[in-house]
């Protein structure tokens, strides 16, 4: 199949591309950008006028649910709803059940990914056997055999520290990334919100800030001895990610993403109990979202995530400390993260950049990028169409979102994978 996509305003920051061009795609990969190759008779043209064509994004943290909790979810419902989404390629955190240490989980996920052929899946590894942070799992075989992009101890802390700087000597001997979940089990003690007016308010146990400030310390230290590649998930207050900054500035192989709901919503969002609002890390102060964005402007935040996290309406249902904690993201990911260049908090390249190439770089995979002679992984969507954000149109099977009746600008009209369109509104 030969495909074109015609007159579309192309945004590839990995490339230095922004201007209206055609792009020639044939037998799945990116033949030409601009110049009509000699002989190129498409199959198939796709008029892009007046739409923004990025390469695929590429998420860092999306739980697809399966194996383990296919009733929230499985691997072919939530890379529907990637595509849906714009996303291409999508990392599984550890944490499925069983969990992935082991080449035979990890190669489930490969097939039942390949078989939906809704978007790319990549996976991490766990750090320890069982996540249960005692001892270390194969990483090497992990990475070889199942070609695993990194390893996690996914939301489970390591509380042995000799433990957790044993994990990293062997990660950085395999050449491995650590992603990390910034969390002291001891100050956090089963919180479900911000240590902070709303909390008492309402009287939930609280997350002080300091919870993921030690864990950041710690880490930091371990991180400067060992000298592993290390990545922060998913931060949620500006002191840690004022910690980061420095030690990157200091030289530290040190990376750092943001969930898009932590750079629109604060604990005030919580409201009246508004279990939609319950996340880990929690939503933290006005100051705290201030400065992630603030993050996001200066460059200290290399990346944006969804951390997808579907539930069934059950999860959602009890007292707010005893739901489950996690938002449906994937379809609002692209449209949150327009609204910071709506807000001047970024311009729209930096922003591509957020979303596609950098995120590919910290997985170590080739992908976030629109170059000749690659896989046509390919994002279109229409700037400016606005739309109001209703759960129950969600293609993922998780409608659990605090962002209904939000009203956002972006909608995405279609998705390529390996160049054929996985997804057309």
């Amino acid at each position: 199949m030969k495909l074109l996509i015609k007159q579309g305003h192309i945004i590839d920051p990995a490339n230095s591309i922004d201007g209206v061009h055609d792009i020639y795609i044939a037998n799945g990969k990116i033949v030409a950008i601009g110049k009509k190759p000699d002989g190129f008779k498409a199959t198939k043209t796709i008029d892009a006028t007046d739409q923004i064509v990025i390469p695929g994004i590429v998420d860092l943290c999306t739980r697809l649910r399966e194996p383990g909790q296919e009733y929230k979810g499985t691997i072919a419902s939530e890379t529907a709803a990637a595509a849906a989404g714009g996303i291409t390629t999508v990392c599984v955190p550890p944490d499925t059940d069983p969990c992935i240490d082991t080449t035979a989980v990890a190669e489930l996920i490969h097939q039942r990914a390949t078989a939906a052929a809704n978007c790319h899946v990549v996976t991490q590894a766990a750090l320890t056997l069982g996540l249960d942070g005692e001892f270390l799992s194969e990483m090497a075989t992990l990475k070889t055999q199942a070609h695993c992009v990194g390893v996690s101890n996914g939301l489970k802390p390591v509380e042995n520290i000799l433990v957790m700087r044993r994990a990293m000597e062997y990660a950085a001997s395999c050449d491995m990334t650590v992603f990390l979940h910034a969390e002291d089990p001891g100050l956090s003690n089963n919180g479900c919100a911000h240590e902070g007016v709303m909390s008492t308010r309402l009287g939930l146990p609280a997350i002080p800030e300091s919870a993921e400030t030690a864990a950041v310390s710690r880490d930091l230290m371990l991180i400067e001895q060992t000298g592993v590649r290390a990545h922060f998930s998913h931060i949620s207050s500006a002191n840690a990610l004022q910690m980061i900054a420095q030690a990157k500035q200091q030289g530290l192989p040190v990376s750092v993403d943001v969930s898009i709901h932590h750079l629109h919503l604060t604990d005030l969002d919580i409201g009246f109990f508004d279990s939609n609002c319950h996340v880990i890390p929690p939503l933290r102060s006005q100051r705290d979202k201030q400065g992630l964005q603030q993050g996001v402007k200066q460059n200290s935040i290399d990346a944006l995530c969804s951390d997808h996290q579907p539930h069934c309406a059950d999860a959602k249902l009890a007292p707010f400390s005893a739901t489950e904690p996690g938002i449906s993201g994937l379809e609002t990911l692209l449209p949150l993260s327009l609204r910071l260049v709506d807000e001047n908090i970024l311009d729209l390249k930096a922003l591509i950049q957020k979303l596609t190439v950098e995120p590919a770089k910290i997985l170590g995979i080739d992908a976030g990028h629109l170059s000749v002679n690659t896989t046509a992984d390919i994002c279109i969507y229409n700037p400016a169409t606005n739309w109001t954000v209703n759960a129950e149109n969600f293609v993922s099977t998780g409608h659990n979102t605090p962002f209904a009746d939000w009203e956002l600008q972006g909608k995405v009209t279609h998705t390529l994978l390996d160049g054929k369109i996985v997804y057309q509104s």
